[in-house]
């Protein structure tokens, strides 16, 4: 069985990929013209989605990495330590 933070990462990365895939779906319907060709605007958009793609999967995974992150883990870092240890 999977861990509970093995799920929350699975969730939060299909979510993620579940929402662009609709995002570009909506464009492609939106901007797409005669024979499937993106118009211009339609594929500035679709680069706009494919960055704010990019921004929004490194937002979630800085998120996770402070949510999901447990003291025993050995992921703080070694000034914190030294201070605990002195």
């Amino acid at each position: 069985m999977l861990d509970r933070e093995r799920v929350i990462e699975i969730i939060v990365a299909v979510s993620a990929v579940l929402v662009m895939l609709g995002v570009m779906f909506y464009i492609g319907v939106t901007y797409g013209g005669e024979n499937s060709v993106l118009s211009p605007d339609g594929a500035e958009m679709l680069v706009g989605a494919i960055v704010g793609f990019i921004l929004l999967l490194t937002a979630v995974g800085i998120g996770l990495a402070f949510v999901l992150n447990e003291p025993g883990d050995g992921l703080e870092d070694e000034d914190t330590e030294a201070k605990n240890a002195a």
